[in-house]
This record gives structure tokens, sequence and C-alpha cells, in this order.
């Protein structure tokens, strides 16, 4: 039987090498029965969190309407969640970083999200692997406090420009992500 998988995207180049591999692992995942809800951060309007502290309180996960409340449905109802990301200045790239941050509102508001499976797929330019751990130790760690299992990473360095992703085996690994949910 097929899982629900949310796809939550941070790169604001739709021709970009991080999309190249999420579209591989979303047909891959459709090819396997799974379904995909995608969710393209870069093109959303997403802030950061209030710490209010209100989350769920007016029947959304958030009180300060924004499209996050698009996006936290899905993942309550979501077998897993992956996402996926350019590496910029060494860290989570902004357009995705406040919507990672409001999953935090499944904390507040008492909602049990544990059991997930997660899983990443980010890329950078420069070809030392340590230059995503600005990325990686981020997701691991939110995907252990919230209880998830982390099904696979897909870590490509080396590539800065649109299409340098074709000449690394990284469509072939974003495909296999899809198999490890």
């Amino acid at each position: 039987m097929g899982k629900k998988i949310v796809v939550i995207t941070g790169s604001p180049q739709k021709k970009g090498n991080s999309f190249a591999m999420t579209d591989a692992f979303i047909k891959a995942a459709e090819e396997k029965g799974h379904t995909v809800e995608r969710f393209d951060a870069a093109t959303m309007k997403i802030g950061g969190c209030h710490a209010c502290e209100t989350c769920f309180q007016t029947g959304k996960a958030c009180s300060f309407d924004d499209d996050f409340n698009l996006i936290a449905p899905a993942i309550l109802e979501a077998d897993g969640v992956v996402f996926t990301m350019p590496v910029y200045w060494y860290s989570i790239p902004a357009q995705i970083k406040g919507g990672i941050d409001r999953i935090y509102s499944f904390v507040v508001g008492g909602k049990d999200i544990a059991g997930k499976e997660c899983g990443l797929i980010a890329c950078c330019e420069e070809d030392d692997m340590t230059v995503l751990d600005g990325v990686r130790i981020p997701i691991e760690r939110s995907a252990a406090l919230l209880k998830w299992h982390m099904a696979g990473e897909v870590l490509m360095p080396g590539v800065l420009n649109v299409g340098d992703v074709e000449k690394t085996d990284g469509y072939k690994q974003a495909a296999g992500l899809a198999g490890k949910f």
C-alpha cells in the first residue's frame, strides 16, 4: 500500500539541481504507488515563527495566517516528509527555513506527529561534503526531536550551475530514496 509523502522544496530555481533531484524522487515515489503532495516554499508566503505559543488555538497550525497553514494539514496526514534544498551560505536557505521552524507548532499544539519517515535531498556548490552539514544536522536533529525515522539522505556536493547534477548520480540517488519509504 502506498504512503502519503509531503515534499517541501526550498529553492527558487525551478530548473535548478535540487529541483531536478526532487522531480526524480517524486517520479520514483509515484511509480512505487505513493501519493506525493509538493509544496514549493520559495514561491509561498511563509514567515518565521513568532513564538506566540498560540499554535492550533485558532483551528489552524499558526495564528499568523500564511501559507504554512496550507502545509500543516498535509504534514499531519502524511506518512513521510521530504525536505529538498540547495545549501545557501552553509545553511538552510531562508526560502524553506520558516516552514521548517513552524513545524514547532505541532509540538506546542500537542499534535502527535511521531512515527513519520523523513528524507532529505540537498546539494551544494563546493566539493566538500561537510558543507552540507549546515542542512543535514538540523534536519536530523529535528527528526529525532519529532520521533521521525530518517529514511535516507541524498547529499550532492559539487553542483553549482543548472544541470550540473546531470554529471553525477544525483537522479539515481533521489529515485533510490523513494524506495526507502
